[in-house]
């Protein structure tokens, strides 16, 4: 069996296991990637979200075989970038995060939001984050959060 061969977090990683074995748990009990959370295991509710290529994507529904040759950022490598403090100031800033279980998810979505379009309305943004869901209800804190990220993001995006 030959080894799966991927980027994760700009590193060059090669996978030993079973091409069938779920994305999800890979990242989180092989490469120690614990922002990567298990909360449907149906792709229903984003809290397993990462970046496959730029594309948001819920690691629970991706099979380690599909992964072969892709670059994948989970919020471990994002949150090294300029792009993420601004972010995080943001919802800071704004007190987004109450219990923190969707926001490495929804952190993502941003930055997939934001890559493809820096300005979006409060609209698109909503649209942006339809695949998270918060069960803390704090969705309009995190769309302020997002809105003023890309406002004070000095052409981050």
């Amino acid at each position: 069996m030959d080894a799966i061969k991927f980027v994760l977090n700009g590193v060059e990683v090669a996978y030993e296991g079973s091409a069938a074995d779920r994305l999800l748990d890979v990242l989180r009990d092989t490469y120690a990637c614990k922002s990567v959370k298990c909360g449907c295991k149906e792709g229903e509710c984003g809290a397993c979200s990462v970046l496959i290529d730029g594309t948001l994507i819920n690691s629970c529904c991706v099979a380690m075989g599909a992964v072969e040759g892709t670059s994948i950022v989970t919020v471990e490598g994002f949150r090294e970038t300029e792009r993420f403090a601004c972010l995080e100031k943001a919802f800071a800033g704004i007190s987004a995060v109450q219990c923190g279980f969707c926001i490495p998810g929804m952190v993502l979505a941003a930055e997939a939001l934001l890559s493809k379009n820096p300005n979006p309305t409060i609209d698109e943004i909503r649209e942006g984050l339809s695949g998270n869901l918060c069960r803390c209800t704090g969705y309009n804190a995190i769309v302020s959060a997002i809105n003023t990220a890309a406002k004070e993001g000095n052409g981050l995006w």
